[in-house]
């Protein structure tokens, strides 16, 4: 089931981050947001979070900082993707429950913040990037750049408009 979902949110996911237009990846629509960059790289690489929870017991972000990959262009930023979607995809193919009920903790140092199965951080990250895919619409709607259906047509590709 899992690596079903895994498929048909990536089907969605290519459709939204195509749509990003290459003039914009420097664009936030607030100060406080992310950049066009900085979310749709976010976004490419939570795929490689299915392997980093199934080949890893923790991540410690007092050890391992966040340094996202850096695209300049839409084709760029699909290959990332493509990268993290099938390096994911294939750990979870060879993966099996035992395995997902082991624990995974995420921390900073002394600081924990979660402590959750392995299966219950592959679901969170399929989470993560169905909210962030949302968060990337609106910046692209404010743009007004025509926005992909996800579970059925979007307002852009509705027949009745």
């Amino acid at each position: 089931m899992l690596l079903k979902e895994m498929e048909q949110e990536a089907q969605t996911t290519r459709k939204m981050l195509g749509r990003i237009p290459n003039d914009k990846y420097d664009w936030q629509p607030h100060k406080k947001s992310m950049t066009i960059r900085s979310l749709s790289t976010h976004i490419a690489e939570l795929p490689s979070w299915v392997t980093m929870a199934l080949t890893t017991d923790e991540l410690d972000f007092a050890n391992n900082p966040y340094n996202p990959t850096m695209i300049i262009n839409t084709a760029e930023l699909l290959e990332l993707f493509e990268r993290s979607f099938a390096d994911g995809k294939t750990h979870l193919a060879e993966t099996n429950e035992d395995e997902l009920l082991k624990n995974w903790t995420l921390r900073n140092g002394d600081k924990i913040y979660s402590v959750s199965t392995k299966g219950e951080i592959v679901r969170m990250a399929f989470c993560q990037i169905v909210h962030h895919r949302a968060q990337l619409g609106v910046f692209l709607r404010l743009l007004d750049v025509p926005i992909p259906g996800s579970y059925g047509p979007s307002a852009d590709e509705n027949e009745f408009n």
